[in-house]
């Protein structure tokens, strides 16, 4: 029903929300332990595309880079750098604001009457369809959808850390390259999980079974749509915390005391839950607690997260016997 799709969608925004800043931080390591060019994130250039996400993750961006001695400007190593690093504040920020356009469908949700009849103050008993869940079933699928891409880039980022050929650094970042495999096996996990994001993208809302006698005979599904958002929730935050294992490891060769004193913070956050790899040992237990980091929300970041459904009031929706409700 109606009820249960919001308060499931609202919790899984509420987390990409936060998902989205953590990128910004991964992306942030990265690009630093890459030496990559932080001119992509001047203001100027944002204020000429003013999407409201894309100068929310570009101004993020400048503050975690601010005080680097790892950055580069254009020219000095290389010309410009792969759109994974170049273009994060476009892809977090088309992030961004999808998902507040969700938070905004699943706020006025939260705080509508979707029971079946309606009776109103005067005294009238009227039958409509506010049950049906269309209005949240699209968003999240776009939802599912936006964080999805951001798993995306961030696989792409985790790849150019392990690449040798695109990041100078050694093979899979391990120091005994030929006899051991260091994060190889880590870029496989995070691909996989962005492999089967795509097919858990797949819109819900496009799908539509009737029930009921027919009484029931268009459906939004947005309860599979929940459920699936909230899996690619999961795999996102794995990929990212895969992305800040690969980071620090890469800072292990780039040097961490160069790093922007709002991303040395999260490095010594890494570095108390995961050691360096001075040798292969297996990654998912390094995985799962950076996964764990990122769910208790312990990573140093200054930004406070949203929430979609603050001051929402819930009530229990219900339907007649018949074209009551989405089950």
């Amino acid at each position: 029903g109606t009820q249960a799709m919001t308060a499931l969608g609202a919790l899984a925004v509420r987390d990409g929300l936060y998902l989205a800043l953590v990128a910004d931080l991964a992306g942030a390591m990265t690009l630093q332990a890459l030496r990559g060019i932080s001119e992509a994130f001047d203001e100027r250039i944002h204020a000429l595309r003013p999407h409201t996400g894309q100068r929310a993750a570009a101004a993020h961006l400048r503050r975690l880079l601010a005080g680097s001695r790892l950055v580069t400007r254009a020219g000095e190593l290389r010309v410009q750098d792969a759109y994974s690093l170049r273009c994060m504040p476009q892809v977090h920020g088309a992030v961004r604001d999808a998902l507040a356009h969700a938070a905004g469908v699943l706020t006025v949700e939260a705080n509508s009457v979707t029971d079946n009849p309606l009776v109103f103050p005067d005294g009238d008993v009227l039958s409509g369809g506010n049950f049906h869940g269309e209005p949240v079933a699209l968003v999240l699928d776009y939802a599912a959808a936006a964080l999805a891409e951001l798993g995306s880039i961030a696989e792409r980022r985790i790849e150019r850390l392990v690449n040798p050929q695109l990041s100078g650094l050694p093979p899979f970042l391990t120091r005994n390259g030929g006899l051991h495999s260091g994060l190889m096996l880590a870029q496989y996990t995070a691909a996989a999980l962005v492999s089967e994001n795509k097919g858990l993208v797949f819109p819900a809302s496009v799908d539509s079974i009737p029930s009921s006698a027919s009484q029931e005979d268009h459906v939004s599904m947005g309860m599979t749509g929940a459920l699936k958002l909230r899996q690619v929730v999961e795999h996102v935050r794995y990929v990212l915390a895969i992305e800040l294992l690969c980071a620090a490891q890469a800072l292990e060769f780039a040097g961490p005391d160069g790093l922007s004193p709002a991303c040395a913070a999260a490095y010594r956050a890494v570095r108390q839950v995961v050691p360096p790899l001075d040798g292969d040992r297996e990654l998912a237990p390094d995985i799962e607690r950076l996964a764990g980091l990122i769910a208790r929300r312990a990573l140093p970041l200054d930004e406070s997260i949203p929430d979609p459904v603050a001051g929402a009031a819930g009530g229990e929706g219900g339907g007649e016997a018949q074209g009551g409700g989405e089950g």
